[in-house]
């Protein structure tokens, strides 16, 4: 349970280098859209596999066994389909060979990576809420029944 919550914490941490390397080379909302987009995965191939790791470690020495909790998974799954919904649109914008991109093919590929981000990230989200609430709880052992009562011991 904790890689998952470090993992989707680690996506949402992505969002920290968009101040630092999000300028747009042009004018126009769209050329802002795709330096926003850019900076989200430059922030995410830094942040994801630190979060991995971290969630690796903790999984491991069982440190962290709880499940994450719904405003977790719903706003993992809310993040995921605002990258989504934007790297679509930005790919649709690219298609269109807009002015002042200097190479549309490199810029296609972090609109796919920017989508695949967002499409994987909706998953994880839903795939914490569906675990939530199910009741999963890693902490506790099934509990085993026997159809015979068994007798008790006389000493």
């Amino acid at each position: 349970m904790a890689m998952l919550r470090l993992l989707a914490i680690s996506l949402l941490c992505g969002v920290v280098a968009v101040p630092l390397l999000g300028e747009p080379r042009g004018d126009g909302f769209e050329h802002a859209r795709y330096a926003v987009l850019v900076a989200l995965v430059i922030g995410q191939a830094v942040t994801v596999p630190i979060g991995s790791v971290a969630g690796l470690v903790l999984a491991t020495t069982g440190s962290w066994p709880r499940t994450p909790g719904y405003a977790t998974g719903a706003i993992t799954a809310a993040f995921g389909v605002v990258v989504a919904t934007q790297a679509w649109a930005a790919s649709r914008w690219i298609d269109g060979s807009p002015p002042g991109l200097r190479d549309p093919e490199d810029s296609s590929l972090v609109a796919a990576a920017a989508l695949l981000s967002g499409v994987f990230t909706i998953c994880l989200g839903i795939c914490i809420a569906v675990m939530r609430w199910s009741g999963y709880d890693p902490r506790t052992a099934p509990i085993r029944r026997s159809r015979t009562r068994r007798r008790p011991r006389t000493p």
